[in-house]
């Protein structure tokens, strides 16, 4: 590509803007969105790439085109770009080093799909480097990390889209339930049940030898150094396999080191659902209280005393006060999805079904013209990707912005915090600290190993 061609994309990415940051799906989505050229679509790598970094840069092939993929196991990586070159018929350049692709002049945006432990570090690293950020839910590993990439997303003035795609994909039936909400249906909501399954724990996991291809110690990066574990047995499906018990790979969501169970995992789709459904998506709880739960392994101070085993939350039932008298609940018992309950009447709502009274009254009550929109802030988009490129034109955040994210995982980050050391957490939503203690307070933050601390 020229550089005239490359200053006439950047140029109309930059500088376009128009009121909305959603409305754009049509037959001629490019052509909708103005892309009249292969020469005016946005430029994205992905870093991160097995399950769902192929899955956002699989669907977002449509939009925009790929220049580089960065994977810090070289036989993920290998096998996704042979899978692009199928895709978008150019090869992209391949990297073990995320920062290799910031470097890059030529990328508009990145996609992060890595574990949930470098996420701050490269979002910040990528606005830094002048890119706008698409990164998987859950955003975050502390809450600290959070008001520190809100940061960065003013002082940059990048655009970042969160990866919570229930907003969006698969997210009509929910835009729906908040529509009924806000037109009264239920009445005044009282309470919100969000149901997010457990997940079972583990047998002892022993040390093993690090897979051919994988730089283990990349991969750990930010977070404490370990040897790497893993059984033999494999979990099949998953970009072509990985040990079913492990401290690496998919069942990194089950280590506190790396992510927060199911809290951060369902619970950043369902708990955010919930808020936003509430008009919480600006405030907090006032208080946390584990009602009950289990822990794999035994705690000490807040921390596992064995480091062979997973150790996020197998079971819960967490109550959550939200402002306006409403109670939450977020439990690994019963059906996957939300319950809302209000004054006057109750309905669920999962990505398959939205079921109750307040629903079947539909067919001879329906919800005004453009209820979904005026949730939504415009025409629904069926891509998240084509939502984020949107607000790259307009410069405008879009519908998954940090600031909502973050003041609901800050509500999942609390319930973890409270049940690894087994008490109410009271918190202040202004402050957006614990209070009155001092030892849960240390919580909010995690330092990063050094050599991988964030380069700002």
């Amino acid at each position: 590509m020229s550089t005239s061609q490359k200053m006439s994309r950047r140029n109309f990415i930059q500088g376009v803007a128009f009121a909305g940051a959603a409305g754009i799906l049509s037959p001629s989505l490019n052509r909708a969105m103005g892309y009249e050229s292969p020469n005016e679509r946005p430029v994205f790598a992905t870093i991160g790439l097995r399950n769902q970094g192929w899955a956002i840069t699989n669907k977002s092939t449509k939009f925009a085109d790929f220049a580089a993929l960065a994977d810090v196991d070289e036989n993920v990586l290998g096998a996704n770009v042979e899978k692009l070159v199928k895709k978008q018929d150019k090869k992209p350049d391949a990297y073990k080093d995320y920062r290799k692709v910031l470097d890059r002049q030529d990328i508009d945006a990145v996609m992060i799909a890595t574990p949930d432990h470098w996420h701050t570090k490269i979002a910040v690293e990528a606005m830094l480097a002048g890119k706008d950020v698409y990164c998987e839910k859950p955003l975050t590993l502390t809450i600290d990390e959070g008001k520190l990439i809100e940061k960065m997303v003013k002082q940059t003035g990048r655009v970042f889209q969160v990866g919570t795609m229930q907003r969006s994909e698969s997210g009509q039936r929910f835009l729906q339930a908040i529509a009924l909400i806000r037109d009264g249906r239920i009445g005044k909501v009282q309470k919100v049940t969000c149901g997010i399954n457990g997940m079972e724990g583990s047998p002892k996991i022993p040390e093993a030898e690090v897979p051919e291809g994988l730089d283990y110690e990349f991969w750990l990066g930010p977070a404490p150094k370990v040897a790497y574990r893993a059984l033999p047995e494999m979990r099949e499906g998953y970009g072509g396999g990985v040990p079913l018990y492990s401290n690496c790979h998919y069942s990194f969501r089950n280590w506190h080191e790396y992510s927060g169970g199911k809290l951060t995992d369902w619970g950043a789709h369902h708990v955010d659902i919930a808020c936003w459904a509430l008009g919480a998506t600006d405030t907090g709880p006032s208080k946390i209280s584990p009602v009950s739960y289990e822990l794999p392994v035994e705690y000490k101070d807040g921390f596992p005393v064995v480091n062979d085993q997973y150790n996020a939350a197998t079971s819960f039932r967490i109550k959550v006060d939200m402002p306006e008298d409403v109670e939450m609940i977020i439990t690994s018992e019963g059906d996957n999805g939300i319950l809302f309950e209000g004054t006057k009447g109750r309905f669920f709502v999962n990505r398959g079904k939205i079921v109750g009274a307040p629903v079947e009254a539909l067919k001879d009550n329906p919800l005004p013209d453009g209820a979904i929109e005026a949730v939504y802030g415009g025409k629904v988009s069926e891509n998240h990707t084509a939502n984020f490129i949107e607000g790259m034109k307009s410069r405008k955040q879009p519908i998954s912005d940090v600031w909502s994210h973050n003041r609901m995982l800050e509500i999942c980050h609390l319930s973890n915090i409270s049940m690894r050391l087994g008490r109410d957490l009271n918190w202040d939503p202004k402050k957006r600290e614990i209070v009155g203690d001092d030892q849960a307070n240390s919580f909010l933050s995690r330092e990063n190993r050094k050599g991988y601390e964030i380069n700002m």
